[in-house]
This record gives C-alpha cells, sequence and structure tokens, in this order.
C-alpha cells in the first residue's frame, strides 16, 4: 500500500511512518524543515497547491494521512492568516486531491475543537473552539466532510512520546528533563485533557487505514487527567522527585491565546471498533518507558 504522511517528522508522523513500514507498506514522508527519520522524503510546503498536486502526481498515493499543521496554539492566535494557510486551506487542498485520486484520507484534528466548558466530549458533541488554532482545525474538518472524500477525521489529546521529533520536545519529556536537571516546572492544576502516546495513536490511526474505517473518532489516552496529574503519574513512573514541581493556574502561566479548560474526550467508540484500544495512561506510561529503555 502506498502511504503518503504529511507532517513525517513530528511526534505522531515519525512513529507512524517507522510502524507503517514494519507492515511493509511503501511509506512517502513530506516534510517542510526537518527530514523525517523514516520512509522515502518529499520536502513540502502544504500551502502550496502546486506542490500539493505534483507529489500527488508523482506518488499516486492510496492513503493520506494529513498529520501537518501549525500546532503552536499561541503563534496561530498571533499569526492567524498562516494558522488559516496551513490547518484550514491546506486541508482542504489534500481533501480534494484525495477525491481526484481516489485515496483515502485520515485527517488528524484536535480536542481544541470544543470549549472545554464540560470535558469528556463524545464525537457527536457540539464544537465550539475559543482559540484560532482550534478554530482551523474545525474548519479543516469541516472542509474535509465538504469534500466527498473517503475520510476519517481522528481527533487526539496532547500527544506525548520517547524521543524529540521535528526539532522539538514533548510535555512528558520536557517535564522528565526539568525533573531531572533539578529546575522548577510550574504545571497547571486546571486544565484537562486526555494524554496519548504517540505509538498508541499510530497504531489506531494504521488499523483505521487498514480497514477503511469513516467517520469522527477520538483517538487519545483513556485516561482524563489535569496536567498536574498527568505529570505526577510521569514523575511516579520514572522515580523522578516531584518536589520541583509548582502548582499553578493556567492563568498564572500567560499564554497568548486562550484554551480549554477541560478538552478531554470520551473513547468509547474507538474502544468498541477498534482492536488496537486507546490506552489508560500507566500502560501508554509502561510503553513509554519501554521505548526509552529500549
Amino acid at each position: 500500500m502506498k502511504l503518503l504522511v504529511t507532517g513525517a517528522s513530528g511526534l505522531l508522523g515519525t512513529r507512524l511512518c517507522e510502524l507503517a513500514i514494519k507492515k511493509n507498506y511503501k511509506v512517502y514522508s513530506a516534510y517542510s524543515q526537518h527530514k523525517p527519520l523514516h520512509g522515502t522524503p518529499f520536502e513540502l510546503d502544504i500551502i502550496d497547491r502546486k506542490a500539493d498536486e505534483e507529489i500527488f502526481m508523482k506518488i499516486k498515493p492510496e492513503v493520506v494521512v494529513h498529520a501537518a499543521a501549525l500546532s503552536d496554539v499561541d503563534k496561530c492566535e498571533k499569526e492567524k492568516d498562516l494558522a488559516w494557510k496551513v490547518n484550514a486551506e491546506a486541508t482542504a487542498e489534500m481533501a480534494r486531491l484525495c477525491v481526484r485520486h481516489d485515496a483515502f484520507l485520515v485527517y488528524v484534528s484536535t480536542d481544541y475543537v470544543f470549549n472545554g466548558e464540560k470535558g469528556s466530549y463524545k464525537e457527536t458533541d457540539k464544537t465550539a473552539p475559543v482559540n484560532h488554532y482550534g478554530f482551523t482545525k474545525l474548519k479543516g474538518e469541516e472542509f474535509v466532510k465538504e469534500s466527498n472524500a473517503e475520510y476519517c477525521i481522528a481527533r487526539s489529546s496532547v500527544i506525548y512520546g520517547a524521543i524529540p521529533a521535528g526539532g522539538k520536545t514533548n510535555f512528558a519529556l520536557w517535564l522528565m528533563g526539568k525533573l531531572k536537571a533539578k529546575e522548577e516546572a510550574r504545571i497547571a492544576i486546571d486544565q484537562w485533557n486526555s494524554p496519548t502516546l504517540n505509538t498508541n495513536l499510530a497504531e489506531m490511526i494504521l488499523e483505521i487505514v487498514e480497514r477503511k474505517i469513516t467517520g469522527t473518532f477520538h483517538l487519545a489516552g483513556a485516561t482524563r487527567l489535569s496536567r498536574y496529574e498527568f505529570a505526577k503519574s510521569i514523575a511516579g513512573e520514572f522515580s523522578l522527585d516531584t518536589s520541583f514541581m509548582k502548582q499553578v493556574s493556567s492563568e498564572a502561566i500567560q499564554w497568548v491565546a486562550k484554551r480549554p479548560k477541560d478538552s478531554s474526550l470520551r473513547v468509547d467508540k474507538a474502544s468498541r471498533i477498534l482492536k488496537r484500544k486507546p490506552m489508560k495512561m500507566s500502560e501508554a506510561l509502561g510503553k513509554m518507558k519501554e521505548e526509552i529503555m529500549a
């Protein structure tokens, strides 16, 4: 199977490409800045329609996992035009090309399409993003639905993993670095999510690809946690000193963009339909520890 992955050097993309290759997929890895570790690399500016068209014509993918995004929430708020082009317009173009080339599309979306007022969101709950990042990702979802593509929208939450990717760290590795260096780590106590191990997410997406499952799915961790509770779980798994963790309110962090208070996702649908189930926190951190040790 020919698989095109955008954002292939990112946290999800790196793991997805690696696992797909192990399944004998022919993997084409599109990237913008950091060359991917796995697959056949293609440098691609996804907001360049001509370049998008050329890569489809050259590769002729059977499946596209569109994981590329401007995911820096504060940057999206400050550079709204860029966020719109990357997260919304480029997604619409990917969907259009998938229709034209008869490719199955998996669009990786986010828990930030919800306003965070109630938490434990189902796929059918009303969306109402509170920042521009969430708005542009939601518009991407809408463009996919309107495109007549054969698609799956995969919403996730706070993706983390065992190694840095795309020149960036992730919350789990950032925290571990802070605590090992005995430096203060300020952690919000009033923000809840469904932290998701990149390996678990990649495995679920590949099952969706193989079975051509359509619709909208919450592919996230199976445990709802505050950011501080998540941090405590990480510290506990890796036997790190929690005395350097400082509890703060989200307002004290002074983000540019507003964050939803509780954007946690219910994963009942994925747990019912998929063989690769969303992992609970204890299982996911155990898996991450194995990967770090390996």
